[in-house]
């Protein structure tokens, strides 16, 4: 099963299983990572599952869609890495992929 690994904003990482064609969002939920709130549970509509990237990994992840790049618009702590984890879904292809967890997400 792939990896993921989840940085948090204080360094410290949480390496999960994420069945390949589940969403990152859905492995962290499942494994509780700190900072991913997911509030519409994979909607993207409210950007609580916001992640930035490892740069060599991003190139590896399908475009954006037009209504999650103006999403990401709207998040704190944005980067040109940013995505949302409820859109990338997790293959053999994404095994030990890195992602940062900003310190602040939206609020609702």
């Amino acid at each position: 099963m792939p990896r993921a690994v989840f940085v948090t904003p204080r360094g410290e990482e949480h390496s999960v299983e994420v069945a390949a064609g589940l969403s990152l969002m859905e492995g962290a939920r499942d494994e509780d990572i700190p900072g991913i709130i997911a509030e519409c549970g994979g909607g993207a509509i409210c950007g609580t599952c916001h992640v930035r990237v490892d740069p060599e990994w991003y190139a590896l992840l399908q475009p954006s869609k037009l209504s999650e790049t103006a999403l990401l618009e709207a998040v704190p702590e944005g980067s040109a890495t940013s995505r949302l984890a409820c859109q990338i879904v997790m293959s053999e292809r994404l095994d030990g992929i890195r992602v940062q967890i900003p310190s602040e997400q939206l609020a609702f």
